[in-house]
Formats: C-alpha cells, sequence, structure tokens
C-alpha cells in the first residue's frame, strides 16, 4: 500500500448523550505492527475499540482499510474484513475443552443427514493453532477452567487468530497475571507479528506497554494527545501526557 497503513482511524467522534467519549480521533496502524493505545480510566480506549470491532458505529469520521473507506456496522462487518477483537474478560466457556472453545459456533460438522460434531478434525486443527503460534498446551482435552490465567488468555488469542485476522485487537491482555505469564502472553503477542498480524495493544501496563510496541498513541477524556515512536519516548513523558491538560496536546506532539 502507499502509505503503509492497514488501518486508518479519521476524525473519530463518539457520543453517549451529552457525554462527548471521543473527540475528532485519529489513529494509523500500519502492516505487521503493534501499536500501544494508553490512558487512563474512561479516557475512550475501549470505546475507540468497539467502533473499529463493531460493537459501537461512531457517530462522525472515517474507517480506512488497505487505504479503501469501510463500513463497520457490526461484529460481523469487522469479522469479514479481518479484524478480531480479544476482550479483557476472554469470553471462554470454562467448562468446554480448548477445541470447544476455538470453534465456538463455528463447529465442525459430520455432512450426513444426521449432524454429528467432527470432534477429532476440530482437535487436529487446534493443535494445529496451538502448534503454529507455540502455545504451550500439551493436551488439548483440558476444559478451560484447568488451565492457568496466561494459558487462557493464549486459548483467547489463539481463537482470534484462528479466523485468520489481518488485525488483532488486545484489550488488556495481561491484566491479573503473574509475572511468568505476563512474559508469555507478550511472547505471543510479539509472535503474532512474525504471521503478519497488526495489533493494536491496550493495557495500563507500560512495562508491557514498552516490550511490545512500535509505537504508542495516548488517549486522555476522548482526545487523542500524544503518538509517540517507542524508541523515541520514555515512560515518563508517556505518564505526562495520560494526565496533562487537553491544551497542551499541540506542544507535546511537535
Amino acid at each position: 500500500m502507499k502509505n503503509g497503513y492497514i488501518l486508518e482511524l479519521r476524525n473519530i467522534y463518539k457520543s453517549f448523550g451529552g457525554l462527548r467519549a471521543l473527540i475528532d480521533v485519529d489513529l494509523n496502524l500500519r502492516h505487521g505492527e503493534i501499536i500501544g493505545l494508553v490512558g487512563d480510566n474512561a479516557a475512550g480506549k475501549s470505546t475507540l475499540m468497539k467502533i473499529v470491532s463493531g460493537a459501537y458505529r461512531a457517530d462522525e469520521g472515517k474507517i480506512l482499510f488497505n487505504e479503501e473507506e469501510v463500513q463497520i456496522a457490526n461484529p460481523k462487518d469487522a469479522r469479514k474484513i479481518g479484524i478480531e477483537m480479544v476482550y479483557q474478560d476472554l469470553e471462554l466457556c470454562q467448562n468446554l475443552d480448548v477445541p470447544a472453545n476455538l470453534f465456538l459456533g463455528r463447529e465442525l460438522h459430520s455432512e450426513t443427514f444426521f449432524r454429528f460434531l467432527r470432534k477429532r478434525n476440530m482437535e487436529k486443527e487446534s493443535l494445529d493453532i496451538l502448534h503454529r503460534l507455540k502455545i504451550d498446551i500439551r493436551n488439548p482435552r483440558t476444559k478451560v477452567d484447568k488451565l492457568s490465567g496466561g494459558q487462557q488468555q493464549a486459548v483467547a488469542i489463539g481463537r482470534a487468530v484462528s479466523f485468520d485476522p489481518k488485525i488483532v485487537l488486545m484489550d488488556e491482555p495481561t491484566a491479573n497475571l503473574a509475572v511468568v505469564e505476563i512474559e508469555k502472553v507478550l511472547e505471543l503477542t510479539l509472535r503474532l507479528t512474525e504471521h503478519n498480524i497488526s495489533i493494536i495493544f491496550i493495557s495500563h501496563r507500560l512495562d508491557d506497554v514498552f516490550r511490545v510496541s512500535d509505537r504508542i498513541y495516548v488517549l486522555k477524556h476522548g482526545y487523542m494527545v500524544a503518538v509517540k515512536e517507542k524508541l523515541k519516548t520514555n515512560k515518563e513523558e508517556i505518564v505526562k501526557a495520560m494526565f496533562m491538560d487537553v491544551e497542551e496536546q499541540e506542544s507535546l506532539q511537535q
């Protein structure tokens, strides 16, 4: 593509009644890039990602995918384009095993008059996904509630990748995980780019954002107040952007 962007958000505006959640927000994501999206609570991060994933519709603004304007009215539209979201609550069925979760809602059935689940096929394809992403779950028949928090996060990411997305949105993927598991999730996040997947990584943990991101976007009270190349900034500057007055944004972005 001419400008190298797989996703462009231009002048996105969203309000809920009298509450302005997003005001003229711009965001660009390059092919194979990971961008971090940070901000204090109620900054607008989740609202912006719900617009990209089709859960919300923007009141104003444009979304471009590979430089062509697209309409994302619902999650099916987003999936058709190639956008998947891994939510903070993971949306996994705890009482089902790994293949059942990976194929939830799109189970493989036999083509006979009586439709039977093709469990062996789903298990084989699940193993292929786990192997491709180097996810350490030796027995895919294990029920999700028996997996560690990091393994459950990996299953949620694996399910998103199973749809062959071009973009994955990750909402607080390392929240409430032990240190060892955080590192595994971050390694998996970086590994996705080897499959030409672009990622928007939302987190309150700046250490994790700096570990995986190429660029960092900062939202505050619905405004995009800063965009920084990771190698040209530091955590102190990002924290300052998160808590500065909105009027200071232009001077910070120069």
